[in-house]
């Protein structure tokens, strides 16, 4: 039933969108409102949560900053657009967001029947569970007959199911829309158990109290590539938020960084990549329809991928993840980008 009423909402949404496509391309959009409008987390640590001043911060709000930078050559003009599981792909097919960078899995179901284009992958991910280390659990396999905190409107539920299943346990499910509510549902002790994506439950148990209280299992149940999504049907804009996420990752591969960046522009490189990523030689910005110097800018706002990722969920960070498989695959990890020719 579930199912059935997604498909309901976003039909309507996607009519009622329908004229404005017709007349406007999500760019002249943006390029009018003088901002992107862009979906994300409701509020979650190292992806995307206010600061003590109320600024979002976390790696997936520096993915619409680098689509800002783009657009405008400015990462600040940014409208951040929290959605829950539940309210994202709504949102993003009656236009409320003009792209979504919420933690998203990027699934065969979710690309083709509810017409959503996924860019790439700024996340790879698995689902995993967290426990109170006072129930003295430490496999998911022992986790027959326990009440279960998970988020609606996600690839979770559907994956805790099987994975039960598959292993001849039983469950009870605790449904909640937002993350916070599950997070608080789980700490109050409504629920033994708080599943999701293993950087989010390292994300959450950061921001504990007590994290030392909580452990967070070994096992991962799921494939879960987390990346940026458009709208079906306009392949002007899918490109550009398509290569503002390949600029950061290609300029990690290519050793261009926040601090070297102004000083790479401003001279011929022997490596040719490097200029054409920072639009001195060859004119893929004017294939884009944005300045020549698009991906420098970005660089300058936000650094390359390897530098936002330590900024907001790396070792040094209150969740202190590891590159893992989201290292370069130079470097042995599953990061990769198509080439700046």
């Amino acid at each position: 039933m579930k199912i059935n009423t997604t498909r309901i909402l976003l039909a309507a949404a996607m009519t009622a969108f329908t004229t404005t496509m017709a007349s406007a391309t999500t760019l002249e959009d943006v390029r009018a409102a003088g901002q992107l409008k862009c979906g994300i987390h409701e509020g979650l640590a190292g992806f995307a949560a206010p600061d003590a001043n109320g600024k979002w911060q976390g790696l997936d709000v520096d993915i619409c900053r680098a689509v800002a930078s783009s657009v405008f050559g400015n990462s600040e003009a940014v409208e951040y657009i929290p959605v829950t599981g539940a309210t994202r792909f709504s949102a993003l097919a009656s236009g409320e967001i003009d792209m979504l960078a919420r933690t998203t899995t990027w699934t065969f179901s979710r690309d083709t029947d509810l017409k959503t284009e996924f860019v790439g992958v700024n996340f790879y991910d698995g689902q995993g569970f967290m426990v109170p280390a006072s129930l003295g659990i430490s496999s998911a396999l022992e986790l027959d007959g326990t009440t279960v905190c998970v988020n609606t409107g996600t690839t979770t539920e559907l994956n805790l199911a099987e994975y039960f299943r598959a292993n001849g346990m039983s469950y009870e499910p605790v449904p909640l829309e937002t993350g916070a509510e599950a997070q608080q549902q789980f700490l109050s002790g409504s629920c033994d158990v708080f599943t999701g994506d293993a950087s989010g439950l390292a994300a959450n148990r950061a921001t504990f109290p007590n994290p030392d209280e909580y452990v967070v299992l070994p096992e991962i149940i799921s494939k879960e590539p987390l990346g940026p999504a458009v709208r079906h049907g306009d392949s002007e804009w899918e490109d550009i938020v398509r290569w503002s996420l390949n600029a950061l990752i290609t300029a990690e591969e290519l050793g261009v960084t926040s601090e070297n960046v102004e000083e790479l522009a401003s001279s011929v490189n022997k490596n040719a990549e490097i200029n054409r990523l920072l639009g001195t030689e060859g004119d893929l910005g004017a294939m884009l329809g944005v300045e020549a110097d698009w991906a420098k800018t970005i660089i300058m706002s936000v650094g390359n991928y390897g530098e936002v990722f330590e900024r907001h969920v790396g070792v040094n960070t209150p969740i202190g993840l590891e590159r893992g498989v989201n290292a370069l695959w130079t470097q042995g990890g599953l990061l990769y980008s198509p080439p700046f020719r």
